[in-house]
């Protein structure tokens, strides 16, 4: 197992996707916060379900439909390699640029975010935890 310094940035700061700093203030958050651009949760199970919640907000407040809608959003080209992202993404969870994306959907969402986990991240998510969000998720 890696030691804490080693884990990728995701990881260390139990926020497996990346979420960037905003306003959002969101339930879970470490009391103290020093990775200056990404958000340091309390636990991953946190960290997942705020992938979830922002995910759901992309189908809700941003018409996000297909799995490109969405991986677009979350890494968009400005910064990513978004077509490599959408392929990777695709590949891990067993679907294509074109599934519909259900976020109410449990099994489909912990199929996605661990595969983004695993874009972001470099390693295989911890179903355990992933379920953990979903269930925290779901429960809102």
């Amino acid at each position: 197992m890696k030691t804490q310094s080693t884990q990728p940035r995701g990881l260390r700061n139990n926020n497996p996707l990346n979420i960037r700093k905003n306003s959002t203030q969101w339930q879970g958050l470490r009391d103290v916060q020093t990775d200056p651009a990404f958000f340091q949760f309390e636990t991953m199970a946190h960290g997942y379900r705020a992938a979830f919640k922002t995910l759901d907000t992309y189908r809700t407040k941003h018409g996000c439909r297909y799995l490109a809608d969405f991986i677009s959003r979350w890494a968009p080209p400005s910064e990513n390699d978004t077509r490599a992202y959408i392929r990777a993404v695709a590949r891990h969870a067993g679907l294509s640029d074109v599934s519909q994306i259900d976020t109410r959907n449990e099994r489909m969402m912990c199929s996605l975010v661990a595969a983004m986990s695993k874009v972001e991240n470099g390693i295989e998510a911890d179903m355990d935890e992933v379920r953990a969000g979903w269930k925290m998720f779901a429960q809102a």
